[in-house]
């Protein structure tokens, strides 16, 4: 896979690039730039032009930036109950470790360090931290991952019209449940202070209303 990513970039955006060496890096980046509450799917050149990001974009955004340090572009799907929204995560690997990367409203949904031996195992840190703002328990499962050099010939990198084709190709994906429907139903609620403590920071009109 070793085509040069970087030469699709300009030279401000690759002085950017260059400084997001670590995935830590470019969770950084991620945390402090605004929370995006629009609809509309930036690419990731967007995503450096106007300083905002939801989940999406942070997941497409992240990928763009492993890719172009030679790490495979990978997002993956939190699934929800119909009682709240999706997360879309980056995934990347430190040897045979699964660690993520990821733009939330809450503060307990973004990065994960790669020490996790399976996809499973790491999907699972995101159970408890995973509930809309009437604490409810709301992950039922994820996706496999979508790996995104497949829409390369589509410049997700830089051109927004490629974000609504691999939303759609990620609806697609094989999907695994991780709950059964009696455990789902005697989920019980988010303690207050948890829950709290987890939306320290969020930004209000980005929050899914059940």
């Amino acid at each position: 896979m070793r085509k040069d990513f970087k030469s699709i970039y300009t030279r401000s955006e690759q002085k950017i690039f260059n400084e997001l060496t670590t995935p830590h890096a470019i969770q950084e980046f991620l945390d402090n730039i605004e929370y995006s509450d629009e609809s509309r799917y930036r690419c990731p050149r967007n995503v450096l032009r106007d300083g905002k990001a939801h989940c999406y974009d942070g997941a497409i955004f992240a990928s763009a930036v492993l890719q172009y340090h030679g790490i495979m572009p990978m997002i993956v799907e939190i699934l929800p109950d119909d009682n709240d929204d999706d997360h879309i995560i980056a995934l990347f690997h430190r040897g045979t470790y699964w660690g993520a990367i990821g733009k939330s409203n809450f503060a307990g949904l973004r990065y994960r360090e790669p020490v996790y031996k399976t996809l499973r195992e790491l999907m699972m840190t995101y159970f408890e931290s995973y509930y809309n703002i009437k604490q409810q328990r709301t992950m039922i499962g994820y996706t496999s991952p979508l790996i995104l050099n497949r829409f390369n010939h589509l410049h997700w990198q830089t051109d927004d019209a490629a974000m609504d084709v691999i939303g759609t190709a990620l609806d697609e994906v094989r999907k695994y449940f991780v709950l059964t429907s009696q455990q789902k139903k005697q989920l019980t609620p988010v303690h207050k202070h948890f829950a709290e403590a987890g939306m320290y920071g969020t930004k209000p009109s980005g929050l899914y209303q059940p």
